[in-house]
């Protein structure tokens, strides 16, 4: 069994196995699992000119018929190569049918990827890659700082832009959710700058701001701030949108450790306005009056509580994906009138 640790993805993937073997790629960020499929099938399928070689195949059809996916397997390439077999939307579907009888062949000769959501530890397809020695398991979780940084770097290098501290700064609070809708809005930022020679702040607002801070930056600073009905309202939006509960409650979690190490500063005497100005990379200027006030309303002990809180909602949001929005929304409005109150006191 390999499960690939965070170091190891980006090697695999830019060298993937010369021979046949099986990889599943799955995890809450599914625009980063689309977009590592697509790079490893891409990687594995090069100097091959034959199209039948590569065989992409929902995986309700494999459900369906669950003898396909090996004879598709054991095909043999009419005119030489190695097959791929590409495994798409397996995310919630029963494929262990399929799959088991294809971890155990002795010499498999096809490379078979397999995508998928988010999979519960010790279950179901996830179980089956991560106990068989000759299988690969690549995880895909939200973006992290430095990641939307490497991100950035690739986006505004292709184009030939570069990129303010400020504006940077602004798209930390706004991208990693998602990887492919964080790389879509970055070629957008890119094209929108593009003869400029380098994008600004008001370039970000323009064209990111509208229609990302809200689902993010905003939720997050309205509960810690509580501002219950600013709050009320995200969550009623994040609901009909359909947003992936374990993501959000990710990133709130991120925000609210980022918060007990600055409240950390403040208890040792340094002043908030200081902290928030001397953070890397820098809080992006229109929210560290903001920042600056949540570090004030939340004490040590408090924001101790509240990333419990948040590890333990993200927990269950990632095992059962049914919960995961009322228990978030519980989580947030919860932290909301704790702030709210804590607020009030320190008037």
């Amino acid at each position: 069994m390999t499960a690939l640790k965070a170091g190891e993805i980006d090697r695999f993937l830019a060298k993937p196995p010369a021979a046949g073997g099986a990889v599943l790629i799955y995890g809450p960020d599914t625009g980063l699992v689309s977009e590592r499929a697509s790079a490893l099938v891409t990687k594995a399928s090069e100097g091959d000119d034959d199209p039948f070689n590569l065989a992409k195949i929902d995986a309700s059809e494999i459900v369906s018929d669950p003898n396909r996916l090996i004879d598709e397997a054991l095909t043999v390439p009419l005119f030489g190569g190695r097959r791929i077999i590409w495994i798409k939307d397996a995310g919630g579907k029963n494929l262990s049918p399929a799959v088991t009888p294809l971890l155990k062949l002795d010499d498999n000769p096809s490379l078979v990827v397999v995508e998928a959501g988010d999979l519960k530890k010790g279950t179901g397809l996830r179980k089956l890659f991560e106990s068989d020695r000759r299988a690969v398991a690549v995880p895909c979780y939200a973006d992290t700082g430095r990641d939307i940084d490497t991100l950035i770097d690739q986006e505004t290098r292709d184009a030939e832009l570069s990129i303010s501290r400020e504006a940077r700064a602004a798209l930390h609070s706004l991208l990693g959710a998602d990887r492919m809708a964080s790389r879509g809005e970055l070629k957008k930022l890119c094209l929108y700058a593009l003869g400029k020679g380098r994008i600004e702040s008001d370039d970000v607002e323009a064209i990111i701001g509208d229609a990302s801070a809200f689902e993010m930056s905003e939720l997050i600073d309205s509960a810690a701030m509580g501002n219950l009905e600013t709050l009320d309202h995200g969550l009623e939006r994040l609901d009909a949108q359909g947003s992936n509960a374990s993501v959000i409650a990710g990133q709130a979690l991120k925000h609210f450790q980022w918060l007990h190490r600055m409240r950390a500063d403040v208890d040792r005497g340094i002043q908030p306005q200081a902290i928030v100005d001397g953070q890397r990379p820098p809080v992006f200027f229109k929210r560290k009056t903001a920042i600056a006030r949540q570090i004030q309303i939340w004490s040590s002990e408090d924001l101790s509580k509240a990333t419990e809180r948040l590890h333990e909602a993200m927990k269950v949001s990632r095992l059962n994906a049914g919960l995961g929005a009322p228990v978030l929304s519980e989580a947030l409005l919860t932290l909301a009138r704790v702030a709210k109150s804590r607020s009030a006191r320190r008037r």
